[in-house]
């Protein structure tokens, strides 16, 4: 009696057609009336895609025209941080279910638009209004031929024969195809000697153009190849002592960072990387911090991430003696022409030697003019 039986789903299970599997899911279908959303399997059981990406997809689906779908929107609704959201949408945005495109407002503003696709891949081929029929091949025209005919004498005419009433054909239906019915052929005289026709030039028909996609995703597929990774990079010559330098350092590193435990095979490979760095006048502690700070957990490869950061984060060659000589070198110095106040307006203007401004030169270039 202390086994609490749940009758509801006993029959529930009874209404399941078909026997019942002895291992994996038993789904118990109810229809829904309403408050549902249609998701297609290729979303449900994407294979690239995370679950928190999927869960992200149908949330998104499920909210209303115009909803607030931004990272912190959905994650004030959502237990999944901010982090986990926004990796989720990036994997949308790669496989085409989510774009976030840029549009210009009348007023000049600039916005952006968060586009949602549930079908993705439907936006990749053209489509055809349904119902509509298949559009039939037009014939060729055949070349005209003007028939000659020979003089003949006057026949005699007889009675022309009463056409047969026609009757209407029956209408087809809409969304069968009008099939096309070749002309009855014309009778003609038969010309005793007629030149032959001239052929008509018939200009080629060109090709239809392919339409363009009407959705081209930004982020390449996964499928995609990949660039080449760069080489590691090495000095200009590896001495003995950068090569005792660097195979100390690398064998040293186990003892500040403990993650950082290599192999010899590993030491002897990234030898010539820290050489290089070595060359470049680069000191011992700031190659260790550089490699070894912030590394990922749990670190699975360190000589994998040695050599990467090694690549990547090589600093440039120390500059020469003479682009330090440049950088020592006086500048050029400008005259500046220095202020200076009017006697008689009290007006600054630019000038080497102090005295009037131009317009009390002018006024007083008058004075004296009309003195004189």
């Amino acid at each position: 009696m202390d086994t609490q039986q749940n009758t509801a789903l006993t029959h529930a299970l009874a209404g399941v057609p078909g026997p019942l599997p002895t291992s994996g899911v038993i789904h118990i279908t109810l229809p829904h009336t309403d408050r549902f959303t249609v998701v297609g399997n290729h979303l449900a059981q994407h294979p690239d895609l995370s679950c928190t990406a999927v869960g992200i997809a149908v949330r998104i689906q499920s909210l209303p025209q115009g909803a607030k779908v931004g990272i912190k929107a959905l994650a004030a609704h959502c237990r999944e941080g901010e982090k986990r959201i926004a990796a989720a949408l990036r994997e949308l945005e790669a496989h085409g279910y989510l774009r976030r495109v840029r549009d210009r407002l009348p007023s000049g503003r600039i916005i952006t638009r968060t586009v949602f696709c549930n079908r993705p891949a439907a936006l990749l081929r053209p489509r055809r209004p349904a119902g509509a029929p298949p559009r039939p091949a037009k014939p060729e025209p055949a070349p005209a031929q003007a028939p000659v005919q020979e003089p003949a004498p006057a026949p005699v005419q007889e009675p022309a024969p009463v056409p047969a009433p026609m009757q209407e054909p029956a209408p087809l239906p809409a969304s069968a195809p009008v099939p096309m019915q070749e002309p009855a052929p014309v009778p003609v005289c038969h010309p005793t000697a007629a030149p032959p026709a001239p052929e008509l030039p018939v200009a080629p028909v060109a090709p239809p153009a392919p339409s363009a996609p009407l959705f081209v995703p930004r982020v390449p597929p996964p499928t995609a190849p990949k660039a080449p990774r760069r080489p590691l990079p090495r000095p200009g010559e590896l001495t003995p002592e950068l090569d005792r330098a660097a195979t100390a350092f690398l064998s040293d590193l186990h003892r500040h960072t403990p993650q950082f435990t290599l192999s010899e095979d590993d030491v002897r490979r990234l030898v010539p990387g820290v050489a290089a760095w070595l060359e470049r006048a680069v000191r011992p502690d700031s190659i260790r911090r550089t490699l070894t700070d912030d590394p990922p957990q749990p670190l699975k490869h360190p000589a994998k991430l040695l050599a990467h950061r090694l690549t990547e984060l090589l600093p440039p060659a120390p500059p020469g003696v003479d682009d330090l000589a440049a950088l020592d070198r006086p500048r050029p110095r400008f005259t500046v022409t220095p202020f200076q106040t009017c006697d008689d307006c009290d007006r600054a203007f630019r000038s080497p030697t102090p005295g009037h401004c131009r317009d009390c030169r002018e006024t007083r270039a008058a004075y004296a003019q009309a003195a004189a």
